[in-house]
């Protein structure tokens, strides 16, 4: 049970970061030869991010098959927690009230994701 659950966590956040990778390529590519500017970085970003939680508690609760919550939950806490210690080691930055509220979006659409894999994969008759 608990390795099915870390199994499910460690998709997810492989799939997020690969997510979050490919965006990152992307971007700088449009941003070095394309006219596309910092107001239009930040909504990419942000949309960019969600959508890679959402796709991330998906895959985990996709693979885990129950308490599809609980699974996007810590799929996004995990997410949050890598890049919290990230800014914090690497740049002794503090989390600042707008950073606050988009890890907490980011949150929801991890648990969304996964409370909406769980149910796709219950219509599933292969067990």
């Amino acid at each position: 049970m608990i390795k099915t659950r870390f199994t499910a966590l460690l998709y997810g956040w492989i799939i997020i970061f690969g997510i979050m990778l490919t965006a990152s390529f992307i971007l700088s590519i449009l941003l070095r030869f394309t006219a596309f500017g910092a107001p239009a970085l930040s909504w990419a970003t942000l949309s960019i991010s969600v959508a890679a939680l959402f796709i991330g508690g998906l895959a985990s609760g996709l693979k885990g098959k129950e308490k599809g919550w609980i699974l996007g939950f810590l799929t996004g806490a995990g997410f949050i927690l890598f890049i919290l210690l990230y800014q914090y080691l690497g740049y002794q930055a503090g989390m600042s009230l707008q950073q606050l509220v988009h890890h907490a979006g980011f949150l929801l659409a991890s648990m969304l994701g996964g409370v909406l894999g769980v149910n796709l994969s219950s219509g599933d008759s292969s067990q």
